[in-house]
């Protein structure tokens, strides 16, 4: 679907010599010039009254952002803003007053004990310190409840999760977690020096590299999908690693059969002028539930089921044996 844009029709001359547009307004310069008392009138502000939600709409709003949250969190803000567009909540439209709209209100909702604060994603921001502990009994005890068992040793594929946006890092997280598959976040476009840690990170294992994008469907998005794929390439064909690149969401055919939300793509670089859709639409648009299933189905294309299960089973037998074995120790 491309976008049409229509030229603008070319001044025309008047029988009186003056310049009319096409539709006959005068475009040639004015020789009665008002003065600048007049100016100042002609341009003063006109008060503008903005309706102000009604204590039922609030109330709508509010349930709706909790029940919202409670169902398919952890959500970020702006995935809550995007659902309550979808479903015509009153008061939230596509404006960035709408989403600063949810904004304050999970904020208040948050802070009133209305909203659980685990239901929101927020992995923007983070902190660094070195793990530390009591006692060498407390770091052993710490060491068994995190004890993980490497379910990809002896599997036939490499799988890599790789998202756009850091926001939404909570929200895929509770499943890469799970099945022990790394989640880089790239926070728009991807470094070189970031391609290139990933890549030598697997010592030159030849094993299949499968690499699942998730980002924005505009302009910026797809580019920043492009240049991540040709610099992964680029580095594993220097240890003849195979890259299957496959850009799991947002996709064309996800906003029809979902009907995503959509937003006015942005016009204003020349690269953005080249963006041959009429819309565009963000990661944050598919609804957490769906989004998180996505990425699980396409991890478990790698994974067999039972031999899951058996590494499981395994995984919680082993940690407890750790913890019996530390209790006994000490």
């Amino acid at each position: 679907m491309t976008s049409t844009i229509t030229a603008k029709a070319a001044p025309a001359l008047a029988r009186d010599g003056s310049l009319v547009d096409q539709f006959g307004s005068n475009l040639s310069p004015q020789t009665n010039v008002s003065s600048p008392k007049d100016q100042e009138a002609s341009y003063a502000a006109s008060p503008v009254k903005r309706r102000r939600a009604t204590k039922v709409e609030m109330e709508e709003r509010a349930e709706f952002l909790i029940a919202y949250a409670e169902e398919h969190g952890p959500v970020s803000v702006r995935g809550l803003y995007y659902q309550a567009e979808v479903r015509r909540v009153p008061g939230i439209d596509k404006s960035n007053g709408a989403y600063e709209k949810v904004q304050r209100q999970v904020l208040s909702l948050r802070r009133e004990g209305q909203l659980d604060y685990e239901h929101i994603a927020d992995a923007t921001r983070w902190m660094r310190k070195p793990r530390s502990f009591n006692s060498i009994d407390d770091a052993l005890a710490h060491t068994a409840r995190l004890y993980r068992k490497s379910l990809w040793n002896d599997a036939d594929t490499y799988v890599e999760v790789w998202c756009e946006k850091d926001a939404l890092a909570g929200t895929i997280y509770p499943i890469t977690s799970v099945y022990d598959v790394p989640l880089m976040v790239t926070r728009g476009f991807a470094s070189e020096t970031f391609c290139y840690e990933s890549v030598a990170q697997r010592g030159g294992d030849p094993t299949p590299y499968y690499v699942y994008y998730l980002g924005d469907f505009d302009r910026s998005g797809q580019d920043a999908a492009k240049a991540l794929e040709e610099k992964l390439e680029r580095f594993a064909s220097e240890d003849d690693i195979e890259i299957i690149f496959e850009v799991l969401a947002v996709t064309e055919l996800q906003i029809q059969t979902l009907n995503l939300p959509t937003r006015a793509p942005k016009r204003l670089s020349p690269a953005d002028r080249k963006w041959p859709y009429e819309a565009a639409c963000e990661l944050d648009a598919i609804p957490p539930n769906i989004l998180r299933n996505m990425v699980e189905e396409a991890i478990n294309q790698h994974l067999d089921p039972e031999q899951l299960r058996v590494l499981k089973v395994a995984e919680q037998s082993e940690r407890s044996l750790l913890t019996r074995i530390i209790k006994g120790a000490s």
